[in-house]
């Protein structure tokens, strides 16, 4: 009698075990066959930018949009900070008069893609320094989807070391340069005769019809909102500086214009940077950043 019961409490026990395993393996195949669809990632790359480190993720939620537009135009308050950076004195109505007459010439809109699960945006941005030459980079820059060159680093003659394409070109008025018809031109307005000169720069002269200044399709002109500029200044420097470094922009810029983090790659001439997947983080480019040690970007 003893040996019947052991017997079959033995066998409950080995079908609880064959039950158990059962349904942890359908569990796992149930979670790997629906798990996509009920928590699909924002991008198609294997890590999204906005689903990095959590301090990544909750930085990058705190941004206001990066470009400026009639509809998320700066507050008094981002202007105090904005009027900080310039020698210019004039008033927060000044500058509101200047970006009124800004919108009726350039676009109204960011046309920048948004997100998606369909696709993987790949961005690379480009520093000037002179160690670039004889890098080889070229064909590892025109890979990336976009590409942001930085003032008027050139490209012809050097294709070699640091290709011919470019999607963005960042510049204010002294590194201005021409652009030629695909390439969007991103104003760092610093000051608000950098939107001046923006006006100018794409008014017609009254004694031809050409423009007073340089070559560029002004349907492709972004510029970048001053709240923005305040934004990274607080939030990623901590105040480090009267204000951040155009490369500094550029590459804060670049984390909201593609999608991986693995595919941000930084080309300084020094060595070519890959965020996260080669020589260095992006955790720790900011922290290099905000101790001024001037060892990445030489812009």
């Amino acid at each position: 009698m003893k040996r019947t019961i052991l017997f079959w409490i033995f066998l409950l026990w080995i079908t609880a075990i064959g039950v158990f395993h059962s349904s942890s393996w359908i569990s796992s195949v149930y979670h790997e066959s629906f798990s996509s669809r009920e928590n699909q990632s924002l991008c198609a790359c294997r890590k999204c930018m906005m689903e990095y480190e959590p301090w990544f993720t909750e930085l990058m939620k705190a941004s206001p949009d990066p470009i400026l537009t009639p509809e998320n135009n700066i507050s008094a308050n981002d202007f105090k900070w904005y009027q900080r950076i310039q020698g210019d004195r004039r008033s927060f109505g000044v500058y509101n008069k200047t970006v009124n007459k800004v919108f009726e010439i350039f676009p109204r809109k960011n046309d920048s893609p948004k997100p998606s699960p369909n696709r993987c945006r790949t961005c690379a941005v480009v520093g000037n320094s002179a160690n670039l030459k004889g890098s080889h980079y070229g064909p590892l820059i025109d890979f990336h989807d976009t590409i942001i060159r930085i003032n008027a680093g050139p490209t012809i003659g050097y294709e070699r070391d640091v290709g011919n394409k470019t999607t963005h070109r960042v510049m204010f008025p002294v590194s201005a340069t021409d652009l030629d018809n695909s390439t969007h031109l991103v104003l760092f307005a610093f000051k608000i005769r950098d939107l001046e000169w923006l006006l100018k720069t794409f008014t017609p002269r009254k004694d031809t019809n050409a423009n007073s200044g340089i070559k560029a399709n002004k349907n492709l002109v972004m510029i970048l909102n001053p709240a923005f500029m305040k934004y990274v200044h607080l939030n990623w420097l901590k105040k480090k500086g009267l204000y951040p470094s155009t490369g500094f922009l550029s590459l804060i810029l670049s984390i909201y214009l593609c999608d991986e983090v693995g595919s941000l790659s930084v080309y300084s001439g020094l060595e070519q940077i890959d965020v996260e997947y080669g020589a260095i983080t992006l955790e720790q480019y900011i922290w290099v950043e905000r101790k001024k040690l001037a060892i990445i970007l030489e812009l």
